[in-house]
């Protein structure tokens, strides 16, 4: 499986920033982590594996849209509202069981890196 991000970059406190990611195949369940060095990856939002819904994590609530281009096999992900605390390599993922407390993907992309300055 191949996962190709691109999007990321530099942007001011409050500025946005659209990830995108085209996978070598499709997924139900696919969606975008991230991670701060020296700290564990963590999940940003996915499409659920049962119905194909859109999960975030708490911090991306209301900032974040994920979306997806079925027939491209890519998915997106739209960032509003920028804070400092949102700088971390960010990276694709499929194959994710669950969405919510402790997930995980069984496949990640080589990530992009969202640097958010203030």
């Amino acid at each position: 499986v191949q996962l190709v991000e691109s999007g990321g970059g530099l942007v001011h406190t409050g500025g946005s920033l659209k990830l995108s990611c085209v996978a070598s195949e499709y997924w139900t369940a696919v969606g975008w982590f991230r991670q701060v060095p020296g700290k564990q990856r963590e999940g940003v939002s996915c499409f659920s594996s049962v119905d194909g819904s859109a999960y975030y994590a708490d911090f991306a609530e209301g900032r974040f849209t994920m979306t997806r281009d079925r027939a491209k096999n890519a998915i997106f992900l739209q960032m509003n509202n920028l804070k400092a605390e949102d700088t971390a390599v960010y990276f694709c993922a499929a194959d994710i069981p669950f969405c919510g407390s402790n997930w995980y993907a069984e496949y990640y992309g080589q990530g992009t890196q969202v640097t958010v300055s203030s």
